[in-house]
């Protein structure tokens, strides 16, 4: 009896713990989710500074390098967003138009749906009808509000970047310093070592598939005579590193898209299906040959991280879900070293 009260107990503890954890990252989401983007993208860009360094720069040139290179690569990628897409935006009530024309030319399947949840709410019993009353802010006082915020996360992204690429050896030898014993001193090594390749290969990885996706996506899209497929490729990208939500994202924008263009019947479900078929491709057989066995996580461990950190953080959440999912991997590798056969039975390999 002792021995249960003493397990529930510490079972208990563990969940308090835990619930103040998520409670603490949710409510310090401000400061935290930049910081750990900061870590996550030096990561990646962990070995270039690594090389750079190797020829004789110092750390806080190589870091400076990059941080310029990460500033100049999402300035060019903004510039080459702004002009397509603010096209776009402005047949934004053409699309809309469009939409409701289409949804109209589906009205007797929603009717039939209508009448059939009607029929459910006369069994059930449920008499009267839902309101729903949205108040509008204004849109002007919500981006007044919000800019400040995001100035701030910016430029603390920027800043963890810079010193977590700068001072990355010396935050490494500070923290092996602080292990008692020789023993945790390896393991704890050997995390910084899996931790470090294990994301940036990620990463650079899906970064080399997704150009190449992209590339896929935006040929299709001009055979099918789709406008702007250079922006819809560059789109489909960035979209891409956001696995689930990001293709379904997409599917939508190339469904809006076809409407625009005056595609009619099963016509408009064409770019978006052509889509999720090269999307298909690149998720089930590219990246995980590109990846490799070692690196293939269970996709319902991937759906379980990902819903977390979207209802978390956003699409900061997003992004790192996976790294996330392979830091976990990293120090469960070095608490518990397994066989190759054991470690594919943990989940984390297939």
């Amino acid at each position: 009896m002792q021995n249960t009260l003493a397990v529930a107990s510490q079972v208990a503890m563990i969940a308090l713990a835990l619930m103040a954890f998520i409670y603490t990252l949710d409510y310090a989401k401000v400061i935290v989710a930049p910081v750990f983007l900061g870590v996550v993208i030096g990561l990646m860009f962990s070995p270039v500074a690594t090389r750079l360094e190797r020829i004789g720069l110092p750390s806080w040139l190589s870091a400076l390098i990059i941080m310029v290179l990460f500033v100049l690569l999402v300035i060019a990628a903004a510039v080459a967003f702004s002009v397509p897409l603010s096209a776009w935006i402005e047949r934004a009530p053409q699309i809309w138009e469009a939409l409701k024309l289409e949804i109209a030319s589906w009205r007797d399947l929603f009717t039939s749906v209508a009448a059939f949840r009607q029929q459910l709410t006369e069994i059930a019993g449920q008499a009267g009808a839902m309101t729903v009353n949205v108040a509008d802010e204004g849109a002007l006082g919500g981006m007044a509000t919000l800019a400040p915020a995001i100035v701030a996360q910016t430029l603390l992204f920027f800043v963890s970047l810079y010193f977590f690429v700068a001072t990355r050896q010396q935050l490494r030898v500070a923290i092996l310093r602080l292990c008692m014993t020789r023993r945790v001193r390896l393991r704890t090594a050997r995390f910084f070592r899996e931790v470090e390749y294990l994301i940036a290969r990620y990463l650079l990885t899906i970064t080399a598939v997704n150009i190449a996706m992209g590339a896929a996506v935006a040929v299709a899209l001009w055979l099918l005579g789709v406008p702007s497929p250079l922006l819809w490729g560059s789109l489909a990208i960035v979209l891409n590193y956001v696995i689930y939500v990001g293709p379904a994202i997409m599917a939508l924008i190339l469904f809006g898209v076809s409407l625009a263009t005056g595609e009619g019947g099963l016509g408009v479900l064409l770019p978006s299906a052509v889509y999720l078929c090269i999307n298909l491709v690149e998720s089930e057989f590219v990246t995980n040959q590109a990846l490799g066995v070692t690196m293939t996580i269970n996709p319902f461990a991937i759906f379980l991280a990902l819903t977390f950190w979207l209802w978390l953080w956003g699409p900061i959440g997003g992004f790192i879900a996976v790294p996330s999912l392979l830091i976990l991997q990293a120090l469960v590798r070095t608490l518990l070293p397994l066989s190759k056969g054991q470690q594919a039975r943990t989940g984390f390999a297939q």
